[in-house]
């Protein structure tokens, strides 16, 4: 699914030091994830990198056997669309839309993952049936999105992420904002949608007391210290 090799990323290319050096990373399909790390080791930089939003200074990235530095930037956006779905932990919601709004618009943008949530159900009923699953009530599916608390806003973000079954969702700080036993009932919400879509989850935060609940873990720093 996931192989880094000899990975560096520099903001500046005049930097002495890479924000990011990782040797070695791989990440098999339908593994759980958890990658944590202090402020400041490079979580999001590395982020930006499985998803393609950036590439590396030196090394090579690949995803579903893509190597991510050989595509355009058009290329990497349509490749990003189609393969990965992204829980940002600001949830990046469009605030004047519903929850259905937001969660189908994301296949606005993929053909395959529009073909893929819309086999068994409309692609509106597809997206009742993830926001439901992650703990939606069903009177909330068509109100004002900037209306639900942060409990609730984060179900439409990961509701959005798992429409079209992409076979990559990465979860950035996404339980952040919730006290520990919701943090592990979402979490547990997350694992039940990504085996049954048959995705890749890379979980990502700076809370260790999390890790039990993974199947694999992964410290960034420990990662960048086997050079």
């Amino acid at each position: 699914m996931i192989s880094l090799k000899n990975v560096t990323f520099k903001w500046h290319k005049d930097d002495a030091k890479p924000t990011l050096n990782i040797p070695h990373l791989s990440i098999s399909k339908g593994e759980h994830v958890f990658l944590h790390g202090p402020s400041g080791s490079g979580k999001s930089t590395l982020l930006a990198l499985l998803a393609g939003i950036n590439t590396p200074t030196s090394g090579e990235v690949y995803i579903l056997n893509n190597n991510l530095s050989q595509l355009s930037n058009t290329q990497r956006d349509i490749f990003r669309a189609e393969n990965i779905g992204y829980i940002f932990q600001n949830f990046n919601l469009l605030p004047y839309l519903t929850p259905i709004e937001n969660v189908t618009l994301g296949c606005d943008f993929s053909k395959k993952r529009k073909q893929l949530a819309s086999q068994s159900h409309s692609l509106e009923n597809e997206a009742a049936r993830l926001l439901s699953a992650l703990g939606l009530h069903s009177q909330d599916h068509n109100k004002n999105v900037a209306t639900l608390s942060i409990g609730q806003q984060q179900r439409v973000a990961a509701a959005r992420a798992f429409i079209g079954s992409p076979e990559l969702i990465i979860a950035d700080e996404p339980t952040s904002a919730l006290d520990t036993a919701n943090r592990e009932s979402f979490i547990t919400l997350l694992f039940n949608q990504a085996e049954q879509a048959n995705s890749t989850l890379i979980f990502v935060s700076h809370d260790e007391t999390l890790k039990p609940l993974f199947n694999r873990t992964i410290s960034l720093v420990s990662l960048q210290e086997q050079i």
